[in-house]
């Protein structure tokens, strides 16, 4: 199993290459939360019913449908070791986050990997072919890390129906929800046999919190929950998670800012006639006039900002991966990319 560790400091860097919130929450809304924190809070275990009944009325579900993780990543461990066994047949995409075939050789399953069209897209039937009698997982993203396409109803329904005459189970990934809202959460609220992991790192803006949670029906979430460490979800974690939860101003505002920052790259993109890829999630595509792996270097030595490069992206070949933020991190990175790719 080869896993990749990244070490390096990054806080006095514009970071776009993790797709996170570049500018995260505002310091006025973290100070509040803060403000609130008492030493018996930092010093007593946490406890998580309460936090698990605040999103379950914000799912319009009950608590037997959730389980709280330590991000999303971990749930998507749990499900795996849970509902496949060795050397169990586990269909996905690639390229994708990769931490679904890391798990899945870490259990020493066998994952079948679904490559994308040269054009970027994702034929289903491509996915329908490799769903034998045999497999035993089917994991979905929507939208997908790295190449930000969607599923539509029509698309989900043909997959869930061969996975339900097969006896599949199907993870649909959603971590990357609210950037494109489109949701098949309820499936996984009325059908067995599917879970939907998310996260609050992303839009959220709390991935330095950890936080995630897994939907299910009652008794997989059940068999989730066995396998999770005591006390897996810190109370800052749910107490910031509450907090955005309960105040719609700052969900709206986040997703405000997203939108503007997206629209303004873009648009700023199509101006200069750059290819770009990446119709839903917080991160995009970006095709350069010059190597695009000495644009990262750069990027990192001279304008202090973080990207990364992907090799062998259908047609584009290698080219820029960039988290999109709000407008004034766009404007940052747009214009050091016009400076460095000529």
């Amino acid at each position: 199993m080869v896993r990749v560790f990244d070490q390096n400091e990054r806080k006095d860097f514009l970071r776009l290459d993790l797709n996170e919130n570049p500018g995260g929450l505002s310091q006025e809304f973290i100070n509040k939360v803060l403000s609130d924190v008492t030493p018996q809070l930092v010093s007593q275990y946490p406890e998580t019913l309460h936090f698990t009944q605040v999103l379950a009325n914000f799912l319009q579900t009950d608590v037997s449908h959730l389980c709280l993780v330590n991000g999303s990543a971990e749930g998507i461990r749990y499900i795996i070791q849970a509902f496949t066994s060795e050397n169990g047949r586990i269909v996905g995409v690639i390229p994708s986050y990769f931490m679904f075939q890391v798990y899945s050789e870490m259990y020493n399953r066998n994952f079948v990997k679904v490559p994308y069209n040269e054009d970027l897209t994702m034929s289903i039937g491509s996915i329908v072919k490799e769903l034998t009698d045999d497999t035993q997982l089917l994991i979905l993203l929507n939208p997908n890390n790295p190449m930000g396409n969607v599923y539509t109803e029509e698309e989900f329904k043909t997959l869930l129906g061969i996975a339900k005459q097969k006896n599949i189970i199907v993870l649909v990934d959603e971590a990357y929800h609210y950037f494109y809202p489109n949701t098949f959460i309820k499936y996984a609220l009325e059908d067995e046999y599917i879970f939907v992991t998310r996260t609050f790192s992303k839009l959220f803006s709390l991935a330095g919190c950890r936080l995630g949670y897994v939907v299910g029906w009652a008794e997989g979430v059940q068999l989730i929950q066995k396998l999770c460490t005591p006390h897996n979800t810190n109370v800052f974690a749910m107490k910031f998670a509450e907090a955005i939860i309960k105040n719609p101003d700052v969900l709206n505002s986040l997703i405000s800012n997203f939108n503007e920052g997206r629209k303004y790259l873009i648009d700023s993109l199509d101006v200069h006639g750059y290819r770009h890829k990446g119709e839903a999630g917080n991160f995009i595509f970006i095709k350069t006039s010059t190597d695009a792996d000495k644009i990262v270097a750069r990027m990192k030595a001279e304008k202090n900002i973080l990207i990364k490069s992907y090799p062998n992206v259908g047609d584009f070949g290698t080219c820029l991966r960039v988290s999109i933020g709000e407008k004034k991190y766009m404007q940052q990175f747009f214009e050091a990319l016009l400076e460095l790719d000529k």
